[in-house]
């Protein structure tokens, strides 16, 4: 038996980060607690590609559309790398109303 897709079927396998096929079985778990690197760089990937839209992702994993965003941009600008939590700040901008003053 084949598959039929139509005309507006989504993608069904996209090249994930890894080099290796993605599915939408092989994208992280909904209740996901624990956001590595390759977990963000699978689901960036997936939207992009069009294997997930930017609303399901949004919502299958209870982020918001800057949070999404946000992944998205640090992908684009320093790959899987500026995914990790633990240097975000090496590459977020410092919010301008923080800086001035010192109290």
């Amino acid at each position: 038996m084949t598959q039929q897709l139509s005309a507006c079927s989504r993608t069904v396998s996209v090249i994930g980060p890894a080099g290796r096929p993605l599915t939408l079985d092989d994208l992280p778990a909904p209740d996901t607690k624990r956001w590595v690197s390759r977990r963000k760089a699978e689901v960036v990937t997936a939207v992009r590609a069009g294997l997930l839209t930017l609303d399901d992702a949004c919502r299958r994993y209870h982020i918001s559309l800057e949070e999404f965003l946000s992944w998205q941009r640090l992908a684009e600008s320093y790959g899987m790398a500026g995914l990790r939590a633990t240097r975000l700040q090496d590459y977020r901008h410092p919010d301008r109303s923080e800086m001035g003053g010192g109290d």
